[in-house]
């Protein structure tokens, strides 16, 4: 078995911040309400209730979301640009195949959500609760986890390029058949996570490295005892 490389390497950049004008309308309901293929820019989205909507390839740019409840709303293909969440619930919300660019999510709830082969770019999610969500065969690049509980969340299939999870709850999180070489794992929780062997690559501090170690040990069949 090859020891694990002790070298440091070049810190990941931040993700590029959200171009969000500084005064924004406030969104208008029904007007501004989700539908097929709609489209919204520079809207303010306040704590209204949009959950269990359902919308097709619907389009969102250079808007603010802040306490919208968008729990269980199917939002495939939703296409998101230079966006802001703020304690939005988003709890088994369907956004399948989506794409979120230059995106803040902070303090959000995600428990459930799905974005199965969605693409993410210069994303932040931030003191959110993602635990369950799925983001199965999703392409994420430039993306910063920080302060997050992603217990049992799903990245199978996903690939990560240039992604960072800090201070993040991973207990039972599954890599599985991931692509995540350059991405790394800061003061993070790693016990029982899958998919050990698929994380060739990454950069893991000293804080997350012992779960990451009998993760590993448990996928070669070795015991590790006391």
């Amino acid at each position: 078995m090859q020891a694990p490389s002790t070298r440091s390497s070049a810190p990941l950049r931040h993700p590029a911040r959200p171009r969000i004008p500084s005064r924004l309308a406030q969104a208008l309901l029904p007007r501004d309400g989700l539908g097929n293929e709609s489209s919204a820019s520079s809207l303010e989205y306040g704590p209204v209730d949009l959950s269990g909507r359902q919308a097709w390839a619907a389009e969102f740019e250079a808007c603010r979301f802040d306490r919208t409840d968008l729990s269980g709303s199917v939002l495939r293909g939703a296409r998101l640009v230079d966006v802001e969440m703020r304690g939005v619930d988003l709890a088994g919300a369907d956004l399948h195949d989506g794409a979120l660019t230059r995106a803040a999510v902070r303090n959000c709830r995600l428990t459930g959500a799905s974005w199965a082969g969605g693409g993410f770019r210069e994303v932040v999610f931030d003191g959110c609760r993602g635990d369950l969500a799925s983001f199965r065969f999703a392409r994420l690049t430039g993306v910063l986890f920080r302060d997050c509980d992603l217990r049992e969340v799903d990245f199978q299939g996903a690939r990560l390029s240039r992604v960072r999870f800090e201070d993040c709850d991973l207990k039972g999180a599954r890599f599985d058949a991931v692509e995540a070489a350059g991405s790394r794992f800061s003061r993070c929780d790693l016990w029982g996570l899958s998919g050990a062997v698929s994380l060739k690559g990454v950069v893991v501090d000293d804080t997350s490295a012992p779960a990451l170690l009998h993760a590993l040990a448990s996928a070669m069949g070795i015991t590790v005892e006391g």
